[in-house]
């Protein structure tokens, strides 16, 4: 296939892509880019494993009337700042600048996961990163004007039933999170 650039900003374009019967396939392109990381805080305490989830809110999704809030994990670009950056590089600041905490260790699970294919060609790159609760963590910097209003600490035996109550509170949550927990859940 073909693509051609529709529109174009620093961080995103609107591209077509041009299909064998001349058809043309509108999506979205982040061209600064290499990468997207996810990266699931798993919070070792002394009673057990806690997941740290970001609250966020989202202008598209408060614009079109989705959802107020959105919970996701810590994530961001890789290489849209620093285009020598890496992948293991790109995870350890995210999580230090969204979470506040420092991993000992931090473990890619999954590659190339797409959070919508018919709309962008944006894949993530998913770890978890254990964290010693025990040890001092820095207040996050949330970059930009940051969208995250509050960061909470679900004990892992309550994921589900929190993630099902801040849903029904007429909340979104992010295919990236819920793919995140799928692999800290069942990629033992």
């Amino acid at each position: 296939m073909k693509n051609k650039v529709l529109y174009s900003e620093k961080f995103l374009e609107m591209k077509a892509a041009i299909r064998e019967n001349g058809a043309q396939w509108v999506y979205a392109h982040r061209p600064n880019a290499k990468d997207v990381v996810v990266i699931v805080p798993v919070v070792e305490q002394e009673d057990g494993e806690y997941i740290l989830f970001l609250v966020t809110k989202r202008p598209p999704l408060i614009s079109e009337k989705r959802a107020q809030y959105c919970l996701e994990m810590p994530a961001g670009l890789v290489g849209d700042i620093n285009t020598n950056e890496d992948i293991l590089s790109a995870l350890k600041r995210e999580l230090k600048e969204e979470s506040g905490y420092e991993a000992e260790d931090i473990k890619i699970v999954s590659r190339n996961i797409s959070s919508s294919a018919g709309m962008t060609s944006e894949t993530s790159t998913v770890a978890i990163a254990k964290i010693d609760g025990a040890r001092h963590f820095n207040p996050p910097c949330d970059d930009d004007g940051g969208v995250i209003t509050k960061r909470k600490l679900v004990k892992k035996e309550n994921v589900a039933n929190f993630i099902k109550e801040f849903e029904s509170q007429g909340n979104a949550i992010g295919s990236q999170t819920l793919s995140g927990l799928f692999f800290y859940f069942f990629d033992k």
